[in-house]
């Protein structure tokens, strides 16, 4: 499975029901969400500023994401951002690929 880092930050509507349902119901529906494509939150918490939510969560594939991400976003309570977190180890093994490349320009 891979890790993402959620970003949330609730609309207007999407605050009102934080306010009405409180901040454990959310994450339950966070966790529910990602189970139903076979995730698994890992963490959860709430910020000050613009972004109101930071998660991070094991989820099978892309797709899955993709399909995650849709799904709160069509709800239109909640803006999203989804990003793919790398552990050291592929890291490693990114910096043992060869890659050619030429910059613009050259």
């Amino acid at each position: 499975m891979a890790k993402y880092l959620l970003q949330a930050s609730y609309s207007a509507e999407g605050t009102k029901g934080l306010l009405k349902d409180g901040g454990s119901k959310r994450r339950a529906a966070a966790e529910a969400a990602l189970k139903g494509v076979n995730g698994k939150l890992e963490a959860f918490y709430y910020a000050f500023g613009e972004t109101d939510v930071f998660a991070i969560a094991d989820v099978p594939d892309n797709v899955s994401a993709a399909a995650l991400s849709l799904a709160v976003s069509a709800s239109g309570a909640v803006k999203t951002q989804m990003t793919v977190l790398l552990t050291p180890e592929e890291i490693d093994q990114a910096t043992k690929k060869t890659v050619s490349y030429r910059p613009p320009g050259n």
